[in-house]
């Protein structure tokens, strides 16, 4: 039981097999996969298969809370004929670009405006604060200001 769903972002580099998926055991549906997607868009989220499996996993974790109901790994080890929402597979534009084994209608449970609105008030905080705090810095940066630490 559930309304479970797989997200891949699709990688020309690997065999299918082996892309990064994203396991939802709950709100699985196109209502709340679409906004979720559309969001990550909105916050400038690289959408490349390891990065923007692990940033999207983020945001749905971030959204859902607890420690249960997100799974990551390769495609291949996920539950893809699942019987509610199938896969949904992700170009580097954050767009859906085809889907399998989805035999339902699309769910449509939950209002998109709203959905975008709940997902941004809970990731702002993190991804707005993440982005301005490391605006302008690069690795020599954080080298080389580091506090020295000093033995008593």
């Amino acid at each position: 039981m559930g309304n479970r769903a797989v997200i891949t972002i699709k990688d020309d580099y690997l065999n299918k097999e082996d892309w990064p998926s994203i396991y939802l055991h709950w709100n699985g549906g196109l209502d709340t996969v679409k906004p979720m997607l559309d969001v990550a868009k909105e916050y400038e989220i690289r959408c490349e298969s390891h990065y923007g499996t692990a940033r999207l996993a983020q945001l749905f974790a971030n959204y859902f809370g607890g420690t249960l109901s997100i799974g990551v790994g390769p495609y291949k080890n996920q539950d893809l004929d699942n019987y509610d929402n199938g896969v949904y597979i992700i170009d580097n534009n954050w767009e859906i670009v085809e889907r399998e084994y989805n035999r339902n209608p699309e769910q449509q449970h939950h209002d998109y405006n709203e959905m975008v609105e709940s997902i941004k008030k809970i990731n702002d905080p993190i991804f707005k604060e993440e982005k301005s705090n490391w605006r302008g810095l690069n690795i020599r940066n954080l080298v080389t200001e580091r506090p020295q630490v000093t033995k008593s």
